[in-house]
């Protein structure tokens, strides 16, 4: 039963990776953390209240534009494999593509565990000093943010959760279907 499983979820998702409109919203997608790198290199010094705040956007939009990068490229490598109408079949280990990338599955997994650790991070950063004084006043010239820099990394955040949220529920509707359908097959 597990195998079976496993090779319909691969399937599942071997056919969304490949899809047209996945690479087109992966390459929309990568505005999101090419933005957070522009943005937190531009105004590194800018918030001396939370220096990590914009550090958390420069490194986080490095590191999300090489995991998004990585995405596009297996996509358009998955999708190019399917337009030669390459075969797999059932015995083959080519079937699971991470058993035979070993290194590109670890390389996606450690990217994104540590993309996960950072955005835990950053929710600390951004949320410890919520609402700071955006114009720095004159008793204290280091108690504030820039206004830019701090409305744009709470809505990094925001967007962040929505899409963690959507993910999670997208991969349990996709979980759910994919078990219905295995046990209608079975029957």
């Amino acid at each position: 039963m597990a195998a079976g499983l496993e090779k319909a979820c691969h399937r599942c998702i071997s056919k969304i990776a490949s899809n047209a409109c996945f690479i087109f919203g992966l390459l929309a997608f990568l505005a999101l953390p090419l933005s957070m790198a522009f943005t937190g290199m531009k105004f590194l010094e800018d918030c001396p209240l939370q220096p990590l705040i914009p550090l958390y956007l420069l490194v986080g939009g490095v590191v999300g534009s090489l995991k998004v990068t990585l995405l596009l490229y297996d996509s358009t490598r998955m999708r190019q494999l399917l337009s030669k109408s390459v075969v797999i079949d059932d015995d083959d280990d080519d079937e699971y593509p991470w058993r035979q990338n070993a290194h590109k599955y670890y390389i996606h997994l450690t990217l994104s565990l540590f993309l996960f650790i950072w955005f835990i991070l950053g929710n600390y950063w951004v949320f410890s000093v919520y609402l700071p004084n955006f114009i720095p006043p004159f008793h204290q010239p280091q108690d504030y943010c820039d206004k830019t820099l701090y409305i744009f990394a709470v809505g990094v955040l925001i967007i962040s959760h929505t899409v963690l949220f959507l993910l999670i529920f997208c991969s349990f509707c996709i979980y759910c279907f994919s078990r219905q359908r295995y046990a209608a097959e079975e029957d």
